[in-house]
């Protein structure tokens, strides 16, 4: 099944409270992050630069919250200040909410992140 689909599928198996967020999202990665193809790895929509192995940004539909999460460390340390007051994992951004998702500062990330040259992804 061809990435879209995949990511199609996941959509519309998410629940219907999350899935108007989740799509806003899903369609703030595809146009920000140009130079990027949309696949599914380890089970969520994620995004690949051209000729990189590992996606550099992915989002998932979390038990308890929206998580994207942010794999270059050196495009998180840019926005250190901004994820300041955000529920952070290592690489993890959480909402809990779907009205809490802050779509301007996850904007600006991809971004930054579609602009940087290729480098170090977080593991």
């Amino acid at each position: 099944m061809p990435a879209t689909a995949e990511v199609d599928a996941y959509l519309a198996q998410a629940p219907e409270a999350r899935r108007e967020a989740l799509t806003r999202l899903r369609e703030l990665c595809l146009a920000e992050l140009t130079g990027f193809e949309e696949v599914m790895a380890y089970g969520m929509p994620a995004y690949v630069r051209a000729g990189a192995e590992a996606a550099e940004i992915a989002w998932a539909n979390q038990k308890q919250y929206i998580s994207v999460y942010l794999m270059r460390t050196d495009v998180r340390d840019v926005f250190a200040d901004r994820l300041a007051g955000h529920d952070m994992g290592k690489a993890c951004l959480r909402f809990r909410r779907p009205e809490a998702v802050d779509f301007t500062l996850l904007r600006d990330i991809l971004r930054s992140t579609a602009s940087a040259p290729p480098g170090p992804i977080c593991t």
